[in-house]
């Protein structure tokens, strides 16, 4: 299937229920945010929404841009990765091993959302991870694990590796590859993407700058950190999704097609 092509799939709307168009219509939108805010590979990487009351998933159609995705491109999987409904796209295999691994024992995320920024893999190819350094760095901290490197994420196995490492956490980073975050929706997941890319970023600048860096102090960290999980409970997804799914319909309209 070409570009003009894939991007011109027929609308599903009317073939799947409300709550299944609208995760389509958000977890599209969010694949043209990654690529808006310049966190896509290529094709690669990926991100999963739960549809709500179901053990099914959408990703996206492999090969297509982050910025052509729309509601009605998205596959729908089970967690045996088979194809729910008819589609001309493939998945990513090593999306299928990372998304199906976390929807599998976590019910309570609905949306999992993995990138490869330069900024994301440089802190997870350094030793000490994330370093308390920044108020992002709190937000962070308050729900974090990570996941040694496997290798091209493929083999079955590593699932309940990847499982045990990241617990009930909401942020992972995955060691000389890249980062992840879960979310009750698709909005908490990329908020907190937004959070911890940007965590990632000042990090990587600080270091840059050579100067020695200023940790926040023991005594300020651990009742910053519990202060950090009582305010972070949705509240900012709330308020930042409409908008920025405003602004996406000046920028990149189309994906709720």
């Amino acid at each position: 299937m070409n570009v003009s092509e894939a991007v011109s799939v027929n609308s599903l709307r009317d073939q799947v229920s409300a709550e299944e168009w609208q995760t389509r219509v958000d977890l599209a939108a969010c694949y043209r945010l990654v690529a808006m805010y310049g966190w896509d590979d290529v094709v690669f990487t990926h991100i999963s929404a739960k549809i709500p009351g179901t053990e099914h998933f959408l990703i996206n159609p492999y090969g297509l841009m982050f910025e052509e995705i729309t509601a009605s491109s998205l596959v729908k999987i089970d967690l045996a990765g088979n194809k729910l409904m008819d589609s001309p796209f493939d998945i990513n295999p090593a999306g299928f091993t990372i998304h199906s691994a976390v929807h599998e024992v976590r019910h309570d995320v609905g949306c999992v959302l993995h990138t490869h920024t330069n900024a994301g893999v440089g802190v997870s190819a350094q030793r000490d991870g994330i370093l308390p350094i920044s108020q992002q760095a709190l937000f962070v901290l308050s729900s974090l694990s990570y996941h040694d490197y496997e290798g091209v994420a493929l083999r079955e196995d590593e699932k309940a590796r990847l499982q045990k490492d990241l617990g009930m956490t909401k942020n992972m980073v995955l060691r000389n590859h890249g980062l992840m975050t879960c979310g009750r929706n698709v909005a908490e997941a990329f908020l907190g993407m937004y959070t911890l890319q940007r965590c990632c970023e000042i990090q990587v600048q600080a270091q840059a700058g050579g100067a020695e860096l200023i940790p926040i102090p023991q005594s300020i960290l651990d009742s910053a950190i519990q202060s950090m999980r009582e305010v972070t409970k949705g509240a900012g997804a709330n308020l930042a999704w409409p908008a920025l799914l405003r602004k996406l319909q000046r920028v990149n309209p189309g994906f709720d097609n």
